[in-house]
């Protein structure tokens, strides 16, 4: 019996997806309804939604008990609810740097606290946070998001000592890097541009599965991502390299071209979410980017030497 926070879309909505596919039994959870009840009638099978905010403890206490009501218990919870902001840190009006935080960490300590209860109380239980790369690195223009994918970061490691007791009660964390979901365009937006996933991208669908396997086989962290171990490996090793190159990639490569104005985004209400966004080229497209201009490189050295021996 699975329970899913931030079923509506992306990693959510892909993991639910996938759970329903193998004939698990479904309590889908996000803020908003109508988005909910469209996964509900993909996945088939009559799962309970229960519209809820992560941010409001009671609502994540009567989540839990409505699951329990209902299947009598709570084998895996899930969390991948999240919101997002760009801007630099002092263009973020407070009160939505305010927001991400206590959506992305608060939100993820509710449903801890509450899911823990739980399994505690039946002995066993799987809880699942979604964390991120930039839980284990920094870029400038998502300091709200960074900050609290590093509390989360925190809080698991945390949680994984505090339930060494328990044998049957495991605390992971899938860390993904980028991913084609919908959490960039819904963004809340003060950078000026709209924001889109750097390559290569992953697919939700691939997270998923990720996320299945923790469920079967719990570890304590799991990431995936064509380049998250290079990427945290400059971030560790070489910080001033690091610093001095991050921002102008995340300028060309995390922003799109695409303007928009001051904006919140989703981060105080729930808004229909739409798939795609400003070009995200996933893992095939930026091998086969890579392997056309390893090609025409080459090639070009190869035509160079020939002329020189020539000349």
């Amino acid at each position: 019996m699975v329970v899913l926070t931030g079923a509506s879309s992306g990693i959510g909505r892909a993991a639910a997806l996938a759970f329903a596919a193998r004939g698990d039994r479904l309590v889908l959870a996000a803020r908003g309804l109508a988005d909910l009840e469209k996964v509900a009638a993909s996945c088939g099978g009559s799962p309970l939604v229960v519209p809820t905010d992560v941010s409001v403890r009671a609502e994540v206490d009567e989540l839990a008990e409505a699951a329990v009501d209902r299947f009598g218990r709570i084998d895996v919870w899930v969390d991948t609810a999240a919101v997002m902001a760009y801007g630099r840190f002092e263009d973020l009006p407070p009160e939505v740097f305010d927001q991400v935080v206590t959506t992305d960490l608060l939100g993820s300590a509710n449903v801890a606290r509450t899911a823990l209860r739980q399994f505690r109380r039946q002995n066993h239980g799987t809880l699942i946070l979604c964390g991120s790369l930039l839980g284990h690195i920094t870029v400038p223009y998502m300091s709200a998001y960074s900050t609290a994918k590093w509390g989360q970061r925190a809080l698991s490691r945390a949680l994984r000592q505090e339930t060494r007791d328990a044998r049957d009660i495991n605390v992971c964390q899938l860390v993904p890097g980028s991913v084609n979901t919908p959490i960039y365009t819904s963004a809340a937006n003060y950078a000026g541009f709209v924001g889109r996933p750097p390559p290569p991208v992953d697919t939700a669908e691939r997270m998923a599965a990720a996320v299945l396997k923790l469920a079967n086989k719990p570890r304590r962290e799991l990431s995936v991502g064509a380049t998250n171990r290079l990427i945290e490996f400059g971030f560790k090793t070489m910080p001033p390299v690091y610093d001095a190159l991050v921002g102008s990639m995340i300028t060309r490569l995390g922003l799109s071209r695409r303007r928009v104005s001051p904006q919140q985004g989703n981060i105080f209400t729930p808004a229909p979410r739409v798939e795609g966004g400003p070009l995200r080229l996933g893992r095939g497209a930026v091998a086969a980017a890579a392997a056309t201009a390893t090609v025409l490189a080459s090639t070009t050295v190869v035509a160079g030497v020939r002329l020189w021996k020539r000349s």
